[in-house]
């Protein structure tokens, strides 16, 4: 999958990025009630303009993308400084309150998670083979304090990928022991086949 993803992005293979915030971020994220300042994961965040769009409702933005040319696109194309830095294994680039660490999301742990307080994921999930959704589920558990909410938008196709299809079903089995799940919507069917879900999901446990 890593191999495919970087000649993606090579070749400008990229046509699952937008090039305006997703519509369902922008409809359902005020409901998820994340307090202005709470620092928000991205995993496989490629250029998402979505992390733009979080970044103006004043959370501090983390994505996590092993591309280096999606992070170097997405700095070329934003406005401001842009500092770089590397820590434990990951090289780093800051550009405003969004910083990308270029690397392995299964690479990141919680010592380097400290500061995460919601999530967004548009392009992780389902750009994972079904082998290793359940490990990507459990990994982003273990990121995330009890109480962080996030948003997760996940699509069915006819078979292929990725993006992979995930159903609702699959959804609720991987994410139901260690987060509330919500669904909130359906998309319409997309000429290509696509068809979005929408969820809201909050980390189970104690909170402190």
């Amino acid at each position: 999958m890593d191999d495919d993803w970087l000649q993606r992005w090579r070749e400008g293979r990229i046509g699952f990025h937008r090039d305006r915030p997703h519509p369902a971020l922008v409809r359902h994220w005020p409901g998820l009630e994340v307090r202005a300042g709470t620092k928000v994961l991205v995993p496989l965040c490629g250029k998402s303009l979505d992390m733009r769009w979080l970044a103006r409702q004043d959370h501090p933005v983390l994505g996590i993308e092993l591309a280096e040319q999606a992070i170097e696109e997405f700095v070329a194309e934003g406005v401001g400084e842009v500092t770089r830095y590397r820590q434990d294994g990951f090289d780093i680039c800051r550009q405003g309150s969004v910083e990308l660490w270029r690397g392995d999301f299964f690479h990141f742990h919680i010592e380097q998670a400290a500061e995460i307080g919601a999530f967004y994921d548009r392009a992780a999930l389902i750009a994972l083979p079904e082998a290793t959704r359940q490990r990507y589920a459990f990994h982003l558990a273990q990121l995330v304090p009890p109480g962080a909410r996030g948003l997760l938008i996940s699509l069915t196709r006819d078979p292929g990928g990725p993006p992979f299809s995930v159903s609702a079903n699959e959804v609720r089995r991987l994410f139901a022991p260690n987060f509330r799940v919500t669904h909130l919507e359906d998309g319409e069917p997309e000429p290509n086949g696509f068809r979005e879900s929408v969820w809201a999901l909050e980390r189970r446990g104690p909170l402190t």
